[in-house]
């Protein structure tokens, strides 16, 4: 398999198919950024709505209701244990989404949960994927059942983008350029936003809980090409945890910087919460001055403190007792267009506990919530104005020889049906201000607003 450097080639060798998806560690923009995954062609399908989950193999369909994820953890064992590859992070499994409302669900928190025949869970079980590692620079094809056909097919299409990319003038390798079509609308705008503040205030001067993450939507119509989008959003902000994902009925663009579960060949659990923004500076003297003041924030750390907590008692539920360490607190990490402050929790999974499990009893991480985790989902869902799909939720892979890694899905935009979906939030805590907490929202929501700026220039100079 030839070495897959470039992100539109991974793009191009996915050809736009049904449930494929690309795992993106944000090389090389984003340092730390290493492998990559890329999959099609599922062996299997499990999609969960309305509280009905549908699983596919083949020609057999079949219908279930209760606990998704046990429904997968069963799928999965149907495929049988691969031993794991030392040298790489995964070799096969099930790889999709777990929507926020998803983890609603399993809490038993709101009435509908999802929107109405949208999907709160969807995954695939992929028997051949290709990993890349950047690193040692080689992309390699791992799996139960190496799928042939689509190898040399990715082959042919990596063949193709190298003659496209050669041509000048081709704009992101053969997409329609990406235009929003409208104004962007903004839900809640900023003055209900500051009603939603508002009462969150009473409710954390009530006691009812200590902090909760308010979130806000942007919308608009768009044309192109989402894979144009994606390639976009990506050159400003690459991230570690990014994913684009085609599923049967939308996009999904995630530049998701942070970790939320990942389980290792030794059944290490490692969870890394973001708690605290600041953007980028436009000098490094000013960068070091944001870098300084988030370090130094006794807000910020007071959140992320919190949510350290909180993650901490969520992996005490699976893991073995005395294993859950808080092994780094509240460093600053940097990213291409903002500052966040990071900790690190890790744990040791117990006998007989799952990654799925585990899966179930964190979902969703609690620092897209607030603390305590259940009373502040259910101010949540009380406050905002719509259900947030896969915002919050999470995107991820659990291999056939145990292992887990996945995201946050923070800073994911969905494209379906003409119109694109982002949203940025950010955690509410007694001396929040108003001020601060929208700006917070801007700064998160910059890479997609930059984009929307430059596909209007386009259209004015068309």
């Amino acid at each position: 398999m030839p070495y897959i450097a470039e992100p539109g080639a991974a793009l191009h060798a996915l050809g736009g198919e049904q449930w494929s998806a690309w795992l993106d560690s944000g090389h090389p923009g984003q340092g730390s950024g290493r492998f990559d995954i890329l999959v099609a062609r599922p062996a299997a399908t499990l999609v969960m709505s309305g509280g009905v989950t549908r699983l596919a193999r083949g020609s057999a369909v079949r219908y279930a209701s209760g606990n998704p994820l046990e429904h997968l953890d069963e799928l999965l064992s149907e495929f049988g244990e691969v031993t794991s590859d030392p040298d790489l992070p995964f070799v096969g499994g099930a790889l999709g989404y777990f929507t926020y409302d998803l983890g609603r669900r399993l809490l038993g928190i709101g009435a509908g949960q999802g929107e109405q025949g949208r999907p709160e869970m969807a995954v695939g079980i992929y028997e051949c994927a290709i990993v890349t590692d950047h690193l040692r620079r080689y992309s390699v094809a791992v799996g139960r059942r190496l799928d042939h056909d689509w190898l040399a097919l990715v082959r042919d299409r990596l063949g193709e983008y190298s003659s496209l990319s050669s041509r000048e003038g081709t704009e992101c390798q053969g997409y329609q350029p990406f235009r929003l079509e409208g104004e962007v609308l903004v839900e809640p705008t900023a003055q209900a936003y500051a009603e939603q503040f508002r009462r969150v205030q009473e409710y954390l001067h009530a006691g009812d809980c200590y902090q909760v993450n308010l979130a806000r939507r942007f919308t608009a119509p768009f044309s192109g090409d989402p894979q144009s989008a994606y390639l976009a959003l990506r050159a400003c902000s690459p991230a570690p945890f990014a994913a684009w994902m085609r599923s049967p009925r939308s996009d999904l663009l995630s530049f998701s910087p942070e970790r939320f579960l990942s389980v290792d060949a030794q059944r290490r659990v490692v969870t890394e919460p973001i708690k605290g923004t600041r953007p980028r500076g436009i000098n490094r003297e000013q960068d070091q001055d944001y870098i300084s003041e988030l370090s130094c924030s006794s807000k910020d750390r007071a959140e992320n403190v919190m949510i350290v907590d909180l993650l901490r008692n969520d992996l005490g539920k699976g893991c073995k007792f005395g294993t859950v360490k808080t092994t780094e607190l509240c460093q600053v990490h940097s990213y291409a267009s903002v500052h966040h402050l990071v900790s690190r929790i890790t744990g040791q999974l117990g006998a007989g506990y799952t990654p799925l499990a585990l899966l179930h009893d964190c979902l969703p991480g609690g620092s897209i919530t607030g603390a305590p985790k259940r009373r502040a989902m259910e101010i949540i869902d009380e406050l905002e104005p719509g259900p947030r799909r896969v915002y919050c939720g999470s995107i991820g892979y659990i291999g056939f020889d145990g292992r887990m890694d996945s995201n946050i899905a923070i800073r994911t935009a969905i494209c379906e049906r003409g119109q694109v979906t982002y949203w940025a939030g950010g955690g509410v805590v007694v001396d929040s201000t108003l001020d601060a907490e929208l700006q917070e929202t801007v700064d998160k929501a910059y890479a997609f607003l930059r984009l929307a700026q430059s596909s209007e220039d386009k259209k004015r100079n068309a």
